[in-house]
């Protein structure tokens, strides 16, 4: 049952935080970035949050832009959900879409 509880917390997160990232002022945070997965510790006290970006070469600064504005995501995150706590946000860089796009060239050099 609680981990049922823990999925909904989980997907509103990311829902917030992907409407909140496109209102940031940032120039770092800028093209196309996405909220792939939202992972929170059972207690509710940290989320991890795995964040995608278009362009790789500048997910390292769509990194360091979104720790930089942590501060303001969590407080927002706090107004718009109904949670005792608000969880602490750690960003991390996704890599499931490369890896998915490369076992499917690989797939494609095998078809050949």
């Amino acid at each position: 049952m609680a981990s049922n509880r823990i999925g909904r917390i989980n997907e509103e997160i990311q829902r917030e935080l992907s409407a909140l990232i496109r209102g940031l002022k940032d120039p770092r945070v800028s093209g196309m970035v996405s909220i792939t997965a939202v992972e929170t510790t059972p207690d509710l006290r940290y989320a991890k949050v795995f964040v995608s970006a278009l362009d790789k070469d500048s997910s390292a600064q769509v990194l360091k832009g979104l720790k930089s504005a942590a501060g303001y995501l969590r407080r927002e995150l706090g107004r718009s959900l109904q949670l005792r706590y608000t969880p602490e946000l750690i960003f991390a860089r996704d890599d499931s879409i490369d890896k998915g796009a490369h076992i499917l060239e690989m797939l494609r050099e095998l078809d050949n």
